[in-house]
């Protein structure tokens, strides 16, 4: 099928990544995925969730909030202040973040702290919740950079990076990096997390009013591993720059 630009199926969009995008947080980048643009931002406050606590469990935590602005798609979306709770589909977004980014660092290394990160996007033209993972590490290992910088920590708590691409089935071909103009159509919708040892973090996929089979599957994860290989190697590439590595 003739996809925009006449990029490959097997092919990322082009990504970049600005670091210190925001200069009170710890560590922040812009990452964009094509037009899809998200502002991800790391924090670190020394104090752990009160359940932690009161079950006896050591070490720290991480977190997760993820938004989109209200003028990141068009019509506008509402803010969630002004409905007055957080959507669904922005709650289940931010848990995967979290899940995610949690098999980036060793807790106990981190402390008797807590990790904020906040992803926020400015524009949506889908995958923004895989280019949210793949930024927000970027922006976690710039935080723990900080730590260890000012002498608040002795090492480094990341254990090995994280990063995330869509991957689908539109008109039966599999995809890689889907645009909004794809997912909206796509029969299968896959996203896929892995860390930089290749292994699986999280894989979500269905079918959108339809099945695949496992060579479809194969094809999917095939596609979604070598996209995972090349945003590791653009995560690394700007975190050497910017002296973390």
């Amino acid at each position: 099928m003739s996809r925009f630009q006449n990029r490959p199926v097997d092919a990322l969009r082009t990504i970049t990544i600005q670091p210190n995008i925001a200069p009170q947080a710890m560590g922040s980048v812009l990452i964009s995925f094509g037009k899809t643009q998200v502002i991800c931002a790391a924090n670190i406050e020394s104090s752990v969730p009160r359940w932690m606590k009161e079950q006896g469990v050591t070490g720290g935590w991480l977190t997760a909030e993820y938004a989109m602005l209200p003028y990141a798609t068009s019509p506008r979306k509402q803010r969630d202040s002004t409905r007055g709770k957080v959507d669904g589909r922005s709650t289940e977004i931010q848990r995967l973040i979290g899940r995610s980014l949690r098999a980036a660092i060793d807790l106990e290394l981190l402390g008797a702290r807590t990790m904020w990160v906040d992803c926020d996007v400015l524009q949506a033209d889908g995958g923004t919740r895989t280019a949210s993972i793949t930024g927000a590490t970027i922006a976690m290992a710039l935080a723990c950079h900080h730590l260890v910088k000012t002498g608040v920590l002795k090492s480094h708590p990341m254990q090995k990076l994280v990063a995330a691409v869509s991957v689908g089935i539109c008109k039966a071909q599999a995809l890689l990096d889907l645009d909004y103009s794809e997912d909206k159509e796509a029969e299968v919708d896959l996203n896929l997390v892995m860390n930089e040892a290749l292994e699986f973090v999280e894989i979500q996929a269905s079918g959108e009013e339809s099945v695949f089979n496992d060579s479809q599957l194969a094809t999917m994860l095939s596609y979604g591993r070598q996209g995972i290989i090349q945003l590791f190697e653009k995560q690394r590439a700007i975190l050497t720059e910017i002296g973390v590595f």
